[in-house]
């Protein structure tokens, strides 16, 4: 059962489901198109899921038959001043508290699970570069399409999207600004699954209720070291910095817990220690 949590904004319903953070876009009147007050909700949701040690995943998924048709340049006009001035507000002190939000900056880190159904449009392929696992629905539409409308996409898809698919199909998706099917996202490694559509949130549930049964510390710092880009490196430096990674868990209670659990024959109780 889930609870809504107070960082809630009408934009952003961020909702706490036992160790799963459920941040859900809730602007479908307007192609849930972001908006200053669910930038402020999406940014409050990224920093709890790094401060709650009870938190081990999140999963982004929106409200309607449009998952997210990018930046709403009109937003902050919409009858929710208060969440607007404090997003502005915010913004003095955070400077980068929107690429935050859409996860260019400061990814938190712990595994990020995206559940789309329809469109995910400029903004909303941008955002879905800065998650882990992604689940489509049969009839999602992806596409980063600024340069059709004489636009760079500023969140990060030059750098990322030529790192997570082949360089060639990135250069297409980019240069073209066209519509991409699930199917081809799929093709192309974008995406991880594809549903039935009405299904992507049940299943990214699912995804994150296995991810949370494993030890919280090894999950951290496999995420780490899958988002560390080492290819730069030679492949003795990238596994002394996975060594890094991997001492720590090693030494925890929860890898005792786990290799003991696996002797008695029995589900693994771990606690994050």
């Amino acid at each position: 059962m889930s609870t809504e949590l107070p960082i809630s904004t009408n934009n952003c319903i961020v909702e706490k489901d036992g160790h799963v953070l459920l941040v859900t876009l809730n602007r479908p009147e307007a192609k849930n198109a972001f908006s200053p007050e669910m930038l402020l909700g999406l940014y409050k949701a990224w920093r709890l899921l790094d401060e709650d040690d009870d938190l081990r995943c999140a999963i982004l998924t929106a409200n309607g038959d449009t998952f997210c048709a990018g930046m709403d340049l009109k937003a902050g006009a919409d009858g929710q001043q208060r969440s607007t001035e404090e997003f502005m507000e915010l913004m003095a002190t955070v400077p980068n508290i929107h690429w935050q939000a859409l996860l260019r900056d400061n990814r938190p880190c712990k595994p990020l699970i995206l559940a789309v159904e329809g469109y995910a449009l400029a903004g909303g392929t941008e955002i879905l570069q800065g998650t882990d696992i992604r689940v489509a629905a049969e009839d999602a539409i992806f596409g980063v399409t600024e340069v059709a409308r004489g636009l760079y996409p500023m969140s990060g898809s030059t750098v990322r999207l030529r790192k997570q698919i082949p360089y060639c199909i990135a250069a297409e998706i980019l240069l073209l600004g066209e519509h991409v099917s699930a199917q081809q996202a799929l093709d192309f490694g974008l995406i991880n699954r594809i549903v039935p559509k009405g299904e992507t949130l049940n299943e990214a549930k699912k995804i994150a209720a296995k991810i949370c049964a494993n030890g919280p510390l090894a999950v951290k710092a496999v995420t780490r070291s899958l988002r560390e880009h080492t290819e730069h490196l030679a492949e003795d430096e990238a596994m002394l910095k996975s060594d890094e990674l991997a001492g720590p868990v090693f030494a925890s209670k929860d890898a005792k817990e786990g290799m003991r659990a696996f002797k008695e024959k029995r589900p693994a109780q771990f606690t994050g220690e």
